[in-house]
């Protein structure tokens, strides 16, 4: 969408006015937030499912999060640059469509049953995520004073946790069977019967995903049809477009703030990812669907926390806010190392209270005072997305090695990172306090 470029280049209108003319791109747009949190936290369930549907390691299902992230690292640079090109409306239809396809992709592959496929299609499906991640987060911090940006994107970022949760409901009442089998178990089955089984937990995800990518195709037409506010491509000469490129280089702040996204995007999803995973090998008896609730109470926190992030954005910092939830969650987090069952699984839960406000955070500070470069800086932020591949299954490497307790070692650094971010924009940025 294209509303970024009218309020930036536009600066004389009010305020009100653009927003009054954009009342429905602004409605769909904050719709997208909500449809990559069912995408992004279906992985959490994928990746307990093909590990039973599979025979999957820890190390083997989280390559579910590096298909996935590896999509949005790859695809960021090119969003921002055909957006430019051709405005944000195209590029959330280009996203909208990736991301319909890529879900519809899951037909084929449940048919085949080669996880694989599965992968291919979860690729697809990261790369529109691509598009729309780096188009909707900058478009909400220029919709009004740049001294609300960060309180702004935490409001919009609030409908991301709706869609996770929703995408973990699916999972466990439509994907998770409840059926579950020891190894001793399973060895003792037929071969047919094993076989069936097997098929049975890898079909078990095509309706979900079909019907997900039916309903973003038809919003891909919505907004086809939708009247957004006047486009402006990009018409700057190469030798500008690198020199814009070397200003971000040249950019502290920014640099900080994507290597703290990177981190943070890691312990997010390693957390999230192995939730299921921790709560099964820690407190005995506990079945995937009763896991699953762990997920949706730490999801509901997370929104909780979103919302809660936000009031207190008027009162404190952003920064110093995002330092002090990083050092709880350090606290959190090293008791779910220390004290594996019920003690940790309550501390694991608890951390995404605290995480709900670092990402919008992290990508407000981030592009604050960019200008013109806000568009590839965006990108830059997005792409720090890997941190979600390349940690995911070092933790599930950790996890084989020395116990899934063990694994959350890195989120307990990543947090670490993310604290070391935020005491330095709370110096760079004390003046806007």
């Amino acid at each position: 969408m294209n509303g970024t470029d009218s309020v930036a280049t536009a600066r004389n209108i009010p305020y009100a006015s653009v927003a009054r003319n954009a009342v429905l791109p602004i409605v769909l747009v904050f719709s997208l937030f909500f449809l990559w949190g069912v995408a992004n936290n279906l992985n959490d369930i994928l990746i307990r499912q093909f590990k039973k549907a599979f025979e999957l390691t820890d190390f083997e299902s989280g390559l579910v999060q590096s298909a996935f992230y590896l999509g949005y690292f790859l695809f960021a640079v090119p969003a921002a640059l055909f957006m430019r090109r051709y405005g944000y409306k195209a590029g959330i239809v280009l996203g909208l469509a990736l991301y319909g396809v890529g879900a519809l992709l899951f037909y084929p592959a449940a048919v085949v049953r080669t996880y694989g496929l599965f992968l291919v299609a979860l690729f697809v499906i990261a790369s529109g995520l691509s598009f729309l991640e780096t188009s909707a987060n900058p478009f909400v911090t220029v919709l009004g004073p740049a001294e609300g940006a960060e309180r702004r994107l935490n409001f919009a970022q609030a409908f991301n946790p709706l869609g996770s949760i929703t995408g973990v409901v699916i999972g466990r009442f439509f994907i998770f069977s409840g059926a579950e089998y020891t190894s001793a178990q399973m060895l003792a089955l037929p071969p047919q019967a094993r076989a069936a089984y097997y098929a049975s937990q890898s079909s078990a995800v095509e309706i979900p995903y079909v019907a997900i990518g039916t309903v973003v195709v038809v919003l891909a037409l919505v907004i086809l049809a939708t009247r957004f506010p006047a486009a402006h491509g990009s018409d700057s000469p190469r030798a500008r477009e690198e020199a814009r490129w070397r200003q971000l280089r040249g950019e502290r702040g920014l640099l900080l703030a994507v290597a703290a996204q990177f981190f943070y995007v890691g312990a997010q999803v390693g957390i999230w990812s192995y939730l299921i995973r921790y709560a099964e090998g820690t407190i005995p008896g506990t079945t995937d669907r009763s896991a699953a609730n762990y997920l949706i109470v730490s999801l509901v926190l997370f929104m909780l926390g979103r919302f809660a992030g936000t009031a207190l954005m008027r009162i404190a910092a952003p920064a110093v806010l995002l330092a002090v939830f990083a050092a709880v969650n350090m606290a959190l987090t090293v008791l779910a190392i220390a004290a594996p069952g019920r003690v940790g699984l309550d501390a694991l839960i608890g951390i995404s209270f605290f995480m709900s406000i670092m990402f919008p955070t992290i990508f407000a500070l981030g592009v604050r005072g960019l200008g013109e470069v806000r568009k590839l800086a965006s990108s830059a932020l997005v792409m720090a997305i890997i941190g979600g591949a390349l940690l995911t299954p070092a933790m599930g490497a950790i996890s084989g090695w020395a116990g899934i307790n063990w694994s959350m070692t890195v989120p307990l650094l990543c947090f670490f990172v993310v604290l070391g971010f935020a005491l330095f924009a709370s110096r760079q940025f004390s003046h806007d306090s």
